[in-house]
C-alpha cells in the first residue's frame, strides 16, 4: 500500500507539474517537451500476445582481432580499453578521467551465485592525459563494492551507486585510487531484478537522482514489494530529503539533461511477455511528479491484459506518454547528450542510447548505439543508427559485444562500454 499512496501522490502532482511545465516553457520562450511532433502515441502498438513471448538469449562470442563495431562515415572506431571485468558504466570527471564500474550478475539473479558468477565490484580508472585516444594510467580506483553501477563527484566527494545504496567517499582530483572505506547516506532495495542503480546531480549539484528499477516484469509478487522501486528517487547529497521524483518506470537506467534546459531525460527498459511488438523501450523526458504507467499501463493509456484483476484506471488515466519510441526489446540503457565538439555540428545537442540487447524477442534486436536528433531541448527527427554491427549472426543469435553505458569524453569523442566483450569502444572523427 505504500508503493500505491506514492503512485497516487506522482498522480496527484502531475497536474500540477504540467502547469509549472508550461508556465516554465513560456518564460524561457520554449514548448514543453510533450508537444513535439515526434511524440511517441504516434507510434502504432499492436494487441496484446499477437505474436508468441519468446525467449531469445545471446551469445557474446567476443571481436576477432582486427575487427570493430561500425560508425557512420566519417568517423573511426578504436579500442579506448580492453580486457576490462564486465564493464557495464561509464562516469567522465571534469578533469576528463574517465571511471568505470564493473559488475555483473546472471539474468535476474543475484542470490545463490557461484564463484564463477561472482560480480568484480570494481571501479576501474583510466586517465588519457595526452588526448591521444590511449589511457597511459589504469587502476583499480575503488574496490570491494556490491554490484557498482552509476558514479557521481560533487566537490570533494565521489558517489557510488551500488545496488543496495549510495555510498559516498572523500575525493580529491587526481587521485588514483580510494582506500577510504566511506559511508552509505542512503539504503537502497535491492534485488532480484534490475539491479543497477544510476545517479546523477543537477547543475546547482544540490540533488541527486536514483533511477531504480522494479524488482519483477508486472509486479507478479504484488505492488507492496516494489516499495521505492520503478522510480527515479531525489535526495539531498547527504542523503536526505528523499521524495519519488517519478514513479511508473519499469527500469530507468540512462538519466541526464537535455542541454540547455532544467529537463531531466531517461531511458527506460519497458516490460516483456507480451509478444515481439510490444511493448517498445523508449527514451523520455521526466516530469516532477509524474507517473509512468507501470505496471499497470504502457505508452500512455494501454492496460496490460495481466493487471486487469488488479488495475488500477485512476492510475491509467494519469499515464504520461513517453516522448519517443526507442524500439521493442532493445534494453535501452545508455543515455548521454552531446555536448562535446570532437563529432561535428550535426550531433550536437542530441542523444545517444546505449542498447544492450534484449533476449524476449524471436529476432535480435538492440545490440547498437541509437542516436536521437534534438533541437532547442526537444526531439527533431527519429532514432537513427549510429554504432552497429554487434550482431554477429542473427540466425545463431550470435553477438560480437553488447554497448550498455554510453559517455562523452573530454576530448569530444564517444565511449562506449561492450560488457559482453569487456570493450570500451571509442568513436571520434577522421
Amino acid at each position: 500500500m505504500k508503493q500505491i499512496s506514492a503512485a497516487l501522490l506522482a498522480a496527484v502532482l502531475f497536474m500540477a507539474g504540467c502547469q509549472d511545465a508550461n508556465k516554465k516553457a513560456k518564460e524561457e520562450n520554449t514548448t514543453p517537451a510533450d508537444t513535439v511532433a515526434t511524440k511517441a502515441d504516434t507510434v502504432n502498438l499492436p494487441e496484446p500476445f499477437a505474436t508468441q513471448s519468446v525467449k531469445n538469449y545471446s551469445k557474446v562470442i567476443g571481436w576477432p582481432a582486427g575487427k570493430t563495431p561500425t560508425a557512420p562515415d566519417g568517423f573511426m572506431v578504436s579500442r579506448f580499453a580492453d580486457s576490462l571485468d564486465h564493464p557495464r558504466w561509464i562516469y567522465v570527471a571534469d578533469n576528463g578521467d574517465v571511471f568505470v564500474s564493473e559488475a555483473s550478475t546472471p539474468h535476474g539473479i543475484l542470490d545463490k551465485l557461484t564463484e564463477k558468477d561472482k560480480s568484480p565490484n570494481n571501479i576501474i580508472l583510466l586517465r588519457d592525459a595526452n588526448n591521444d585516444g590511449i589511457p597511459e594510467t589504469r587502476t583499480v580506483f575503488l574496490q570491494g563494492l556490491n554490484l557498482p553501477f552509476g558514479m557521481l563527484i560533487i566537490g570533494d566527494k565521489f558517489y557510488v551507486a551500488n545496488t543496495d545504496g549510495i555510498m559516498e567517499y572523500p575525493y580529491k582530483a587526481g587521485q588514483t585510487s580510494i582506500t577510504d572505506k566511506g559511508k552509505k547516506i542512503i539504503s537502497l532495495p535491492a534485488g532480484p531484478r534490475h539491479w543497477t542503480r544510476n545517479i546523477i546531480t543537477n547543475a546547482a549539484k544540490n540533488k541527486i537522482y536514483i533511477a531504480i528499477g522494479s524488482s519483477t516484469n508486472v509486479a507478479e509478487n504484488g505492488i507492496e514489494k516494489e516499495t521505492r522501486r520503478a522510480n527515479i528517487l531525489e535526495i539531498n547529497p547527504d542523503g536526505s530529503g528523499e521524495k519519488v521524483y517519478a514513479s511508473g518506470l519499469r527500469n530507468p537506467v540512462g538519466m541526464d539533461w537535455a542541454p540547455g534546459t532544467n529537463t531531466l531525460w531517461t531511458a527506460v527498459n519497458e516490460r516483456d511477455e507480451l509478444g515481439d511488438n510490444l511493448v517498445p523501450d523508449y527514451l523520455t523526458s521526466v516530469k516532477e511528479g509524474g507517473f509512468y504507467g507501470w505496471p499497470y499501463a504502457y505508452f500512455g493509456q494501454h492496460e496490460d491484459p495481466r493487471m486487469k484483476e488488479k488495475n488500477r484506471p485512476d492510475l491509467v488515466q494519469q499515464a504520461i506518454v513517453p516522448d519517443v519510441s526507442l524500439g521493442n526489446h532493445t534494453a535501452s540503457l545508455g543515455l548521454a547528450f552531446y555536448t562535446g565538439n570532437g563529432l561535428g555540428a550535426n550531433y550536437q545537442g542530441g542523444a545517444f542510447i546505449g542498447q544492450h540487447g534484449s533476449w524476449n524477442r524471436s529476432v535480435l534486436s538492440g545490440y547498437e548505439v541509437a542516436y536521437v536528433p534534438f533541437k532547442n531541448g526537444k526531439p527533431s527527427g527519429k532514432p537513427q543508427d549510429f554504432l552497429t554491427g554487434f550482431i554477429s549472426d542473427a540466425s545463431k543469435s550470435e553477438v560480437f559485444g553488447r554497448p550498455v553505458g554510453v559517455a562523452v569524453a573530454k576530448d569530444g569523442s564517444l565511449l562506449v562500454a561492450d560488457d559482453g566483450s569487456n570493450i570500451i569502444w571509442r568513436v571520434s572523427k577522421k
